[in-house]
């Protein structure tokens, strides 16, 4: 009933996905929004979103989804947040993320990777070459992906809470209008009963 009634095309979704078509700033309030209004406590709101954004710092393309609605689901925590989590792993973030976590995972591992990255970090070689690039990515995301999932379940739970605090208080002084409405009607109905007796 709200879809679109012509389907975009492929590329104008890939477009869009690298850059929003209504701008980043819109894309952001619009992003914002749909997290904080999803149905659930600020906790499990916030778990399933610091889920789906502590696994976009592993090397598994392809099972952040996956992944993240199983780690979600096992600690009673939203799988739509989760979904909506991984959004932080995308083209604009992965290259970042996947250096930092190759760099740090070479770090705990006490790899000497010199100066240089192995032909650039390209997806050929990662590739060709996946015990000698996706294990230390795998050990370096770790942490990078523990840190990720605290502030972003912090960072989600407190506005998640206040714009539920905000919401429920805007119903209730909904609520108390309509009464104090309601009792002024009644009120206004009842002189005018005494008015017509006398």
């Amino acid at each position: 009933m709200l879809g679109r009634r012509e389907r975009r095309q492929l590329r104008h979704r890939a477009r869009d996905a690298v850059w929003p078509r209504i701008g980043w700033r819109r894309a952001a309030s619009y992003f914002s929004h749909r997290v904080r209004r999803l149905p659930g406590s600020p906790y499990s709101i916030a778990a399933g979103f610091a889920c789906g954004a502590a696994i976009s710092f592993t090397p598994f393309l392809g099972f952040h989804f996956v992944l993240a609605a199983l780690a979600s689901w096992l600690i009673g925590a939203s799988v739509i947040a989760a979904a909506i989590g991984t959004v932080v792993g995308n083209p604009w973030t992965f290259p970042f993320i996947w250096v930092a976590a190759y760099r740090l995972g070479c770090l705990l591992l006490g790899i000497d990777t010199g100066e240089a990255l192995p032909h650039g970090l390209s997806m050929e070689y990662i590739f060709a070459n996946p015990e000698a690039v996706l294990f230390p990515m795998a050990v370096g995301g770790l942490p990078m992906a523990v840190v990720a999932w605290g502030v972003s379940f912090w960072l989600v739970r407190r506005a998640v809470a206040r714009y539920q605090r905000m919401r429920k208080a805007r119903i209730r002084r909904k609520v108390e209008r309509r009464q104090r409405k309601r009792e002024a009607a009644l009120k206004r109905e009842e002189e005018a009963a005494k008015g017509s007796e006398q």
